[in-house]
This record gives structure tokens, sequence and C-alpha cells, in this order.
């Protein structure tokens, strides 16, 4: 299988080693990660985030999604448009007009959905520990299977985190399972 511009979403809630999964992806892939905008914009606000900020994010999250459409390599993306589509729901309880022609429009390979069992470390930016991670979960899997995407959920800690997504990726797009790789790559045990 020819796996130029082939691209990943990684999804989950708050916590879950969404960053760090996509950076080492994209390392052991050779490819691109694509980071999460929304962090650092909201990090740099000096007020509370408001839906034109998300409908801002969104856009770029789009730009960056076509920015790639040719890339000789696999694109590992740190976010995708369902979790922007559930932020907007939970944190306005509407979503705009064009949420549906950008689901459409951002067409993944797969899905790597992270399980919430690492902890929730607590920061200024974080907003849904507790409950709330089973419950956005449960939201974003709901999500990925009404639009019938190609999706594996993903546990574990460290080494086998990675191992999993390495199984998971070989399963839904035909990238080659690293998993001896990445278990040899003792660093891996204390990032997740």
């Amino acid at each position: 299988m020819n796996h130029k511009g082939t691209r990943i979403a990684i999804v989950g809630p708050e916590s879950t080693g969404k960053t760090m999964l996509t950076q080492k992806l994209a390392e052991f892939y050779n490819g691109e990660w694509i980071p999460e905008y929304a962090r650092d914009y909201i990090e740099k606000l000096e007020r509370p985030y408001k839906f034109s900020d998300v409908e801002h994010i969104a856009r770029w999250l789009i730009d960056a999604y076509d920015n790639c459409q040719d890339a000789a390599y696999p694109v590992f993306f740190d976010t995708e448009m369902i979790i922007t589509k559930v932020w907007f729901d939970v944190a306005f309880g509407k979503l705009p007009d064009q949420m549906e022609k950008w689901l459409k429009h951002m067409n993944f390979d797969a899905f790597l959905l992270c399980y919430p069992d690492l902890p929730w470390e607590p920061d200024p930016i974080r907003e849904n520990g507790g409950k709330m991670r089973e419950i956005l979960y449960h939201r974003y899997r709901t999500e990925i299977e009404k639009l019938q995407k190609p999706y594996q959920i993903i546990k574990g800690h460290g080494a086998e985190r990675m191992a999993n997504a390495s199984k998971a990726l070989n399963k839904l797009t035909g990238l080659p399972d690293l998993t001896k790789t990445i278990k040899a790559d003792h660093s891996l045990k204390a990032l997740f």
C-alpha cells in the first residue's frame, strides 16, 4: 500500500497522551505531526475564549488539513474536527452552520481514539477532568461511528500504548507494525 499522504487523526479526552502519541508516531513513521493549535491559541488569550475563537481554531484545522494533501509521507494530526464539534456543543450548546461541511471535508484514513486510562493532569487550559473524560470519550466514539470512520481504541502506558497504536495503524492503513522497534525504545516507558 502506498502511504503517501496517509492522514491519521489522534483523538480523545484531555490528558490521554494524544500529543506525545502524535509526535512519536510521526517520528517512528518518518512522517509529519500537526500540533494541537487550540492549546497554543487559548493559552495566548488574555480573556476567556468565545465561540468565534473556536471557529477560528476550526478554520485553522481545515487549512492544516488542506496544506498536507500532497505530503509524501504519513501525516499525524493531534486533534480533529470531531473534537471541535463536541467542544462547541459542550461549551456553547450550539454548532457553527458549516460544521457538517467541515466534518465531511476532513477525510482521514484512520482515527486512533485514546482511551482515558492515563491519569488526568490539570493545567490552566484543561477543563474536563473526572467523569467528564468518560463522557467525552463516548461522545467522540459516537461521532466517529456516526461518520462511519475507521478507528481503533488505544489503551496502555508508555511503549505499550505506542505499540498498540502501531498495531492499529497496520490494521487500518497498512502502515508497518513497528511493535518490536517501539518496545526496544526504552525512552518511551516514562512518556505516558
